[in-house]
């Protein structure tokens, strides 16, 4: 399969759970069958799981993930973000969708939508991702909402999710590198209301993981999981109910923070709006083309 080739399927095998997922009513649903769901969908698709899906409500941003069995419920006032990330063979489709069941964040769940689309149109080779940011914050700034600064689109590689380039949301000041021809980028506005910090800080939670060192630990058993995750994920993100396949859970848990702690891993942790504030994302993966671009995930 061509490098186009495996970012194309992994893209429409993301663009339709993604859509799925957006039809679905998911009030009173457990985020562990939401996650689990979506998961199971990509596989059965020809794909696998990029990263744990992220099911993040309300308030937090980005980067909660089910734990094994997690009983939280969807309520209809929640504001619910699910972000899906899909490899095949390495190469990643990156896209979310925000889902509200409360008329009154129609608008906002819109907003980010429509700063997506506009940047989609901004986007192609050449383009500066100062400018990209710009029309991003601009078109969120115009419907009465704002962006979340410390929060970014990037680039990707194979295996790699966050490939070093990043991609704002809002305009910034100062040299800005220009995106370049069959680079595959993730774009991903997040809004929050006019009364929101639009800044996201680090909460407590912190349930994915990645392998950052694959230096011996000096824990056999510990050292036996380092080498089965990079087996299963490589460099790619992974939640405890992964790994509960073949640990039971208190041992994962246990093996995990042993890993942790010697730096063999590094933890995401879920980050929060500043003021408490409903936060909304959408998001797409585009390759840009000379004058267009061409967008995985539509």
């Amino acid at each position: 399969m061509t490098y186009n080739a495996s970012y194309e399927k992994a893209g429409k095998i993301a663009s339709h759970v993604r859509e799925n997922a957006r039809k679905k009513y998911y009030v009173g649903t457990t985020v562990s069958h939401i996650c689990e769901s979506i998961e199971s969908e990509i596989s059965k698709l020809g794909g696998a799981p990029a990263f744990p899906v992220n099911v993040s409500l309300n308030e937090v941003a980005a980067h909660y993930t089910a734990e094994p069995n997690d009983p939280i419920e969807v309520k209809d006032t929640d504001v619910l973000k699910i972000d899906i990330g899909v490899q095949v063979e390495g190469y990643i489709a990156d896209t979310a969708v925000t889902i509200s069941y409360d008329n009154k964040y129609n608008d906002l769940v819109r907003v980010a939508e429509l700063a997506l689309s506009e940047a989609i149109k901004k986007a192609n080779a050449e383009s500066k991702a100062s400018d990209i940011g710009a029309v991003i914050e601009n078109t969120i700034l115009k419907m009465g909402y704002k962006p979340i600064k410390n929060l970014s689109g990037h680039s990707l590689e194979r295996y790699t999710i966050h490939a070093g380039k990043s991609i704002p949301n809002i305009k910034t000041i100062g040299p800005s590198f220009k995106l370049s021809a069959n680079q595959a980028y993730a774009i991903e506005p997040f809004a929050t209301t006019k009364d929101g910090d639009g800044i996201v800080y680090e909460g407590k939670v912190r349930n994915i993981f990645g392998i950052a060192s694959r230096k011996p630990s000096k824990y056999q058993e510990a050292d036996l999981l380092l080498d089965q995750l990079w087996a299963r994920f490589r460099t790619l993100p992974f939640a405890i109910r992964w790994i509960t396949e073949f640990y039971e859970e208190p041992k994962a848990r246990t093996l995990t923070e042993i890993l942790l702690r010697r730096r063999n891993l590094h933890a995401y942790p879920i980050l929060v709006e500043g003021n408490g504030k409903i936060v909304t994302q959408a998001e797409h993966t585009l390759i840009p083309l000379d004058g267009s671009n061409f967008v995985t995930t539509i």
